[in-house]
């Protein structure tokens, strides 16, 4: 079936009106970027996920009302003072501030135009990518799919808000071509296998990791060159599919993010460096996996498997955040890649196989 039958369930006689996607992104937008105890709010992009993957109007406007009642969305918080060109590097990171950070970023886009604001304050951001455990950056990166000057303005507003840097570049040499190398690393040093974060959160974990000596090299490991990219989104899909880890799951939808960005990310290689670095902070909570053989990967490759009308059709009667963009994402890899691993991970997920 491949691609086109992917392509194909987007243009289903139930599929949601461009309006009611509209309607119900807008209706999400009222709500902060996070929820209590600072977790990401990923409806508006799951929405535009369901939206692409055949939900009706009917099943967008249901979902938003089941994801605000199980999590209990929360408001915008009140603005405090004025940000402003010349001080808004001064709160990065400062959640209270998300309602000063929209205004100030909404204004920006009003002004200079989305993709004109992202392009310049991206390479400023950047390096915090691990905000709200890349979330942030997910927001962008649908932001970015869909051209919405309004989510454009949420997403920077949300990543600035948020911001998390894990160390940044000491412009030390590269030591290796390969994704792998770089994980592998993080199999060494005792310190990683003893990592206490403040809370149980994602990004509690992640900054826990970055606060340990041992990880400061771990930005200037991978030298970035034209096949990085998609070195990365093998390694990934390999990553996940072996161990179907909360953690693996974002290196695959963070790697179709990092696609999705490219048009506002002129400088591929710093987000390649900063969204891997991410990921190897996280290697200590998927717990130092073995990778399988090539063998193993080709026997999951042609495995019987659903063709992606019936993965879509299961995903979008699903509640959860992560089987949507799991399998939203995987769809879209899919497409680009023809890999067929992508189609065993979105139904491995949802338990067709």
């Amino acid at each position: 079936m491949g691609a086109a039958s992917a392509r194909a369930i987007s243009s289903h006689p139930n599929a949601a009106t461009r309006q009611g996607l509209e309607r119900a992104v807008a209706w999400s937008r009222q709500w902060s970027a996070e929820f209590p105890f600072c977790l990401a709010n990923h409806l508006p992009m799951v929405l535009v996920a369901l939206h692409r993957m055949g939900a009706s109007d009917d099943r967008l406007e249901a979902y938003c009302h089941i994801y605000h009642r199980q999590n209990g969305l929360a408001p915008i918080p009140e603005r405090i003072g004025e940000i402003t060109r010349d001080n808004w590097c001064e709160f990065l990171g400062q959640r209270e501030r998300e309602g000063d950070y929209r205004a100030f970023f909404a204004g920006e886009v009003v002004t200079l135009g989305a993709t004109t604001a992202a392009l310049h304050y991206l390479p400023q951001l950047m390096p915090g990518i691990a905000a709200s455990a890349t979330h942030a950056f997910m927001r962008m990166a649908y932001a970015t799919m869909t051209d919405s000057n309004e989510e454009t303005g949420v997403a920077l507003a949300y990543w600035a808000g948020t911001y998390l840097s894990l160390g940044r570049s000491r412009g030390l040499a590269p030591s290796t071509g390969d994704p792998a190398q770089v994980l592998a690393y993080m199999y060494g040093p005792q310190a990683f296998r003893h990592v206490e974060p403040e809370r149980d959160l994602l990004w509690h974990f992640m900054r826990a990791v970055s606060e340990k000596p041992e990880f400061a090299p771990v930005v200037d490991l991978l030298a970035i060159g034209p096949e990085t990219h998609d070195r990365i989104a093998r390694y990934s899909l390999a990553l996940y599919a072996s161990t179907l880890d909360f953690c693996a799951l974002h290196a695959v939808t963070g790697t179709h993010w990092l696609r999705l960005i490219a048009p506002r990310t002129p400088d591929a290689a710093t987000p390649l460096r900063c969204f891997w670095q991410a990921i190897a902070s996280l290697v200590p909570k998927i717990g130092f996996p073995d990778l399988p053989n090539a063998d193993e990967l080709e026997a999951w490759r042609r495995a019987r498997l659903p063709d992606w009308p019936e993965i879509y059709r299961e995903a979008v009667a699903r509640d959860d955040e992560h089987d949507l963009s799991l399998t939203f994402s995987a769809g879209e890899e899919f497409k680009h890649y023809g890999d067929r691993l992508y189609q065993y991970a979105a139904a491995k997920r949802l338990s067709l196989i």
